[in-house]
């Protein structure tokens, strides 16, 4: 299975789990991670410049990317993590046989429906993939975090930074 057959957004999506059996589990553990009782200023998002697909070992790496590196820069309490996208897309391969020595090639069945190997989120254009949540001098930090998730997504991502609002009562 190669994740860039599974890039493209193509189709209805296939996500309803109760018809689904054998539907593998998403490898995202954690959510959301860091001090999530904590009073932040800024918001440091990473958002997707195109529609894509990314495939739930995808997010957990970047997840572990960016977390891994805010632990080192700003310890447990100095940040909150979170994952904007749950995976709900099941994604089909229909299993060809490769084996040694076979000198003919298998075609298989057309258009053949396949069996679930895993799962993806859809993600529109601008939509945010990962928050963290810092204060103002730790936005260096969030950003140098964000650069190496993004490393980790299969499309070209963009940084913002945004400025809390307080709720006005």
């Amino acid at each position: 299975m190669r994740g860039k057959n599974y890039r493209q957004p193509k189709g209805q999506p296939y996500a309803r789990i109760e018809y689904i059996h054998g539907a593998p589990p998403p490898k995202i553990s954690k959510f959301i991670m860091g001090d999530t009782k904590g009073d932040f200023e800024y918001c440091v998002s990473l958002k997707v410049k195109n529609d894509v697909q990314i495939r739930h070992n995808a997010l957990e790496a970047a997840r572990v990317a960016a977390n891994k590196s805010l632990i080192n820069d700003l310890g447990e309490s100095g940040y909150m993590i979170k994952v904007r996208v749950y995976p709900h897309i099941v994604l089909r391969e229909n299993k060809m046989i490769a084996t040694a020595g076979a000198d003919r090639l298998q075609e298989g069945m057309r258009r053949a429906f396949g069996k679930p190997i895993g799962r993806a989120a859809r993600v529109k254009a601008g939509e945010p993939i990962i928050e963290v949540y810092v204060n103002e001098p730790a936005i260096q930090y969030a950003k140098k975090a964000l650069k190496a998730a993004s490393s980790k997504i299969p499309t070209p991502c963009k940084i913002e930074v945004e400025k809390i609002e307080e709720a006005k009562i």
